[in-house]
């Protein structure tokens, strides 16, 4: 575990951003039973940590997407992070909604873009990628020359992980899944016998043996 992958995992866990319900998991939009949800939202309205988080997706930036010229965050937990880094590299940004706007002009995508202009994409957190993927689409059709993803958090699932390569992405966190569920059974948040039955969640969502697995 690198240093910044730590620091991320603690710190979203001494914030409260994390939950954990193993025994009574949370139901995603797509049906997916999890034993873990992640709000990042929370990461903004904590000075200290935000402070880390923005440094964090700068740097990550800069290490892995030095060419970019334009910041694009994912609507609408991506937006304030997307802003922030913005404003902290001098780079240009803008956002893309979920679905056209419905009045004046029916943009999808708000602020400038120009085609061809390198852009990065932010984002809060990766779960099976089809969200992320879908505003990355929509960047390439306006033109813009996608050269990849930051978010703060990724489950690391295989699903995702395959699709965001057959998507042609890179996608780089600060943390993942694995990092928090370590973080939280040395911090005393879980018992460490939960760590098995949030990996094989991970592993394998579709497989919910890990609901009633030994403790």
């Amino acid at each position: 575990m690198s240093d910044l992958e730590k620091q991320t995992a603690e710190d979203l866990l001494s914030i409260g951003a994390v939950f954990f319900r193993p025994d009574e998991p949370f139901i995603w939009a797509s049906g997916i039973k999890s034993p873990v949800y992640c709000d990042n939202r929370l990461t903004l309205t904590a000075p200290d940590v935000r402070e880390r988080v923005e440094k964090g997706l700068c740097s990550l930036i800069s290490e892995y997407y030095p060419g970019a010229e334009l910041l694009m965050g994912t609507s609408t937990a991506g937006i304030a992070h997307a802003a922030i880094c913005a404003h902290m590299t001098g780079l240009p940004m803008g956002y893309v909604r979920s679905g056209n706007k419905d009045h004046g002009r029916g943009n999808r995508i708000e602020g400038r873009l120009v085609p061809g202009q390198k852009t990065v994409v932010v984002e809060d957190l990766i779960s099976t990628g089809g969200s992320v993927i879908e505003v990355a689409e929509t960047l390439r059709e306006a033109g813009a020359d996608v050269l990849g993803i930051v978010s703060i958090f990724t489950y690391g699932m295989k699903k995702s992980r395959e699709k965001l390569a057959a998507a042609g992405l890179t996608a780089y966190s600060l943390t993942s899944f694995d990092r928090v569920a370590e973080a939280a059974a040395d911090g005393g948040y879980i018992r460490p016998g939960d760590v098995a039955r949030l990996l094989a969640f991970r592993d394998d969502p579709s497989d919910e043996s890990w609901i009633g697995g030994a403790r």
